[in-house]
C-alpha cells in the first residue's frame, strides 16, 4: 500500500520507528541460522487503565498498513551497517534488503472493541527475525491510541450521548505525531470531532473551529470594513450595510439589559461585524475577551439580531474563562430574555460551548441536568492522559517453530501465556457479557449452551461457566502479507466502540471503583501453563 496511492499513508510509521535491540536480536537470530523459523507473538496489556474495569482496541488500522507497507530502504540499511559492529557479515545487510512482510499473519481485536488484561489485541506470527523487527513499531501504534480511545469514552461517559464534545488538543499534545494520533482516536472513543485539520485531511475526523481571542483584542474599533454591505440570506433584497445595523441594535440590547452603549468594547464589536461579514451562516461569538456580561454578550446580541434581520441565524457562542457552569446557566438566561423582548425564539436555544482545562471533575459539573452547556471543547485532558500517561502494552514471544515458549520472572504479573491460543468471550441469555477465556488455539471453541470449566486469572480455583452465546473475539485481517478483509472505516470503528461500551454492565463502566471483569482460561491452556512453570519453561 503505496503511501503515496493512500493519503493515510503520510501519517504511517516508518520501519526505523524502532529499538536498537530490535536489530541487534535480528542478527543473532540470522546468524543463529533461524531468520526464517516459525514464531508467534502477542500484544497485549496487564491493567486497565486509569483504574477502570475496560479499555478499547485502537491502531489496528495503523498496524495494517504498517506491516503491508514494511520494506527496509538502501538509506535504512546503511543506517543498521554504522551502528552495528563493523565486521558484520554483508550478507545480513543483502538479507534485510529483501525482507518484507509478505509471510507475516495478523489476527486482531476489530478496532473499538472492549480489551481486557491479558487478551490479545494483535497475534502476529511469521518468520521469527521479521516479527521480531516489527515489535517496537506495533506497541508504539497501539499502545497510544488505546488509552486516547479508552480516555475519550471516560469522558463520553462521563458528559453522556447529548453534549457535544470536540477534542482541541493540538497545541497541547506530545509532538505532531501525537497530537495527530490524539485527534484520531479519540474520535473512536466517542468525542465528535477536533480542531486538528490534518486529522480531518488524512483520517477523515470532522473539523470544528472559529476563531481565538487574538482574532478580537486584534481590533481596535477604529476600523473599517473595505465592504459592510451583506445581501439578505434568501439572496432577495437590497444589501445592508451591517456595521451600521449592528450599533442600531447595540442601543436596543443596552435598554434592555441596563447597559450603556459606551460599555461593551468597540473592538470586540468589530471583530464581530468582520467575522458575521465572512460567516453570516456560521457566525458565533467568543464572549469572554473583556468581559461576558458587559461587553461580550451584548455585542454578540447586536450582531446576532442584525444578521437575524437579514434572514441568518448565529450558530453559537464559546465561553473560555472564569467559572463557565455559572456564566453558561447566567448567559442562557440572557437568551431567553432577550429572545422573548425582540420575538426571536431561536436564540432561547443556541448552542453554548465552553473551553478551559476542563478534566474529569469539571466536566462532571458541566455535564449535569440543567448546565445549559451544549458543547464541551477539551484539549490537554485528553491528549496527555494525565491520569495515567502510558497503557503498558506488551509484545511477547508465545510460540517458536509450534512449541509454546512462556516467560517466568520473580514478578508473577509479568508471567506470560504459552502457545497460539484463540480467545472468546461468552455471554448470557440477556446479552450480559459473563467473561473472556484464552485457549489453545488447537482447542474446539466454546459451544453456547454447554457447561464449560474455566481458571479465572488470579485465582488459584476454577469456576465452571455455561453461556447462552459464545463471541470469538480475534479476528484474521493479514494472511502472508494480503489483506483478508477490508478494514472498517474510521466513522464505522467509532460506531463499533459506543455499541460495545453500551454492553457492559453498570458495574463494569463505573469509572472510580469498578467491578473487574474477569479473563479466564481453559483448563488445556492451564495445565501447559502449570506444566511449563514447574519445568521452567525449558
Amino acid at each position: 500500500m503505496a503511501a503515496e496511492q493512500d493519503p493515510e499513508g503520510r501519517a504511517a510509521a516508518r520501519p526505523l520507528l524502532t529499538d536498537l535491540y530490535q536489530a541487534t536480536m535480528a542478527l543473532g537470530y540470522w546468524r543463529a541460522g533461524r531468520a526464517q523459523e516459525a514464531a508467534e507473538f502477542e500484544l497485549f496489556f496487564r491493567r486497565c487503565p486509569f483504574g477502570g474495569a475496560f479499555a478499547l482496541a485502537a491502531g489496528l488500522r495503523d498496524c495494517v498498513r504498517f506491516v503491508r507497507a514494511f520494506r527496509l530502504r538502501d538509506a535504512d540499511v546503511q543506517f543498521l551497517a554504522s551502528v552495528l559492529p563493523p565486521d558484520t557479515d554483508p550478507a545480513f545487510f543483502q538479507h534485510l534488503r529483501a525482507l518484507d512482510c509478505s509471510g507475516v499473519t495478523v489476527r486482531a481485536l476489530p478496532e473499538g472493541s472492549l480489551a481486557f488484561p491479558g487478551v490479545p489485541l494483535l497475534q502476529v506470527s511469521g518468520p521469527l527475525l521479521v516479527v521480531q523487527l516489527l515489535e517496537t513499531p506495533l506497541l508504539c501504534l497501539v499502545s497510544y491510541a488505546s488509552l486516547i480511545a479508552t480516555n475519550a469514552a471516560r469522558l463520553r461517559l462521563i458528559a453522556g450521548p447529548e453534549k457535544r464534545l470536540l477534542e482541541l488538543g493540538l497545541r497541547r499534545a506530545q509532538g505532531p505525531d501525537g497530537g495527530l494520533t490524539a485527534s484520531t482516536y479519540s474520535y473512536l472513543g466517542g468525542f465528535d470531532g477536533s480542531s486538528n485539520m490534518l486529522a480531518g485531511q488524512l483520517r477523515g475526523v470532522p473539523v470544528a473551529g472559529t476563531l481565538a481571542h487574538s482574532f478580537i483584542t486584534s481590533f481596535s474599533g477604529t476600523e473599517v470594513p473595505p465592504d459592510p454591505m451583506l445581501a439578505p440570506a434568501a439572496g432577495q433584497g437590497p444589501r445592508v450595510d451591517l456595521a451600521a445595523c449592528v450599533e442600531t441594535w447595540l442601543e436596543r440590547v443596552c435598554g434592555h439589559l441596563g447597559l450603556g452603549v459606551q460599555e461593551p468594547h468597540r473592538g470586540e464589536r468589530a471583530a464581530f461585524v468582520a467575522y458575521a461579514l465572512a460567516f453570516p451562516r456560521a457566525f458565533q461569538g467568543l464572549l469572554d475577551t473583556y468581559s461576558v456580561r458587559r461587553s461580550g454578550l451584548p455585542n454578540f446580541l447586536a450582531v446576532a439580531l442584525a444578521l437575524e434581520e437579514l434572514g441568518y441565524q448565529a450558530v453559537g457562542v464559546r465561553l473560555d474563562s472564569g467559572d463557565l457552569l455559572q456564566q453558561a446557566q447566567e448567559t442562557r438566561g440572557v437568551f431567553r430574555t432577550v429572545a422573548a423582548q425582540f420575538r426571536v425564539p431561536w436564540l432561547e436555544s443556541i448552542p453554548i460551548a465552553v473551553s478551559n482545562n476542563i478534566d474529569e471533575e469539571e466536566l462532571a459539573r458541566l455535564a449535569q441536568k440543567g448546565s445549559e452547556v451544549n458543547v464541551i471543547g477539551i484539549g490537554t485532558s485528553v491528549v496527555t492522559c494525565p491520569r495515567q500517561p502510558s497503557l503498558g502494552c506488551v509484545y511477547k514471544l508465545v510460540s517458536v517453530g509450534g512449541q509454546p515458549r512462556m516467560k517466568l520472572t520473580e514478578d508473577p504479573e509479568k508471567q506470560t501465556l504459552p502457545g497460539s491460543k484463540a480467545a472468546f468471550r461468552l455471554l448470557g441469555s440477556d446479552g450480559a457479557l459473563l467473561l473472556d477465556v484464552l485457549q489453545l488455539a488447537e482447542e474446539p471453541p466454546p459451544q453456547a449452551g454447554q457447561e464449560l470449566r474455566v481458571w479465572p486469572r488470579g485465582t488459584q480455583e476454577s469456576c465452571t461457566v455455561r453461556p447462552a452465546h459464545v463471541e470469538p473475539l480475534l479476528r484474521l485481517w493479514v494472511q502472508q502479507g494480503q489483506l483478508c478483509e477490508p478494514l472498517p472505516s474510521l466513522a464505522e470503528s467509532r460506531a463499533f466502540a459506543q455499541r460495545s461500551l453500551s454492553r457492559l454492565s453498570p458495574a463494569h463502566r463505573r469509572l472510580e471503583q469498578p467491578a473487574l471483569y474477569q479473563v479466564a482460561l481453559s483448563e488445556k491452556l492451564r495445565a501447559l501453563v502449570d506444566r511449563l512453570s514447574a519445568r521452567g519453561a525449558l
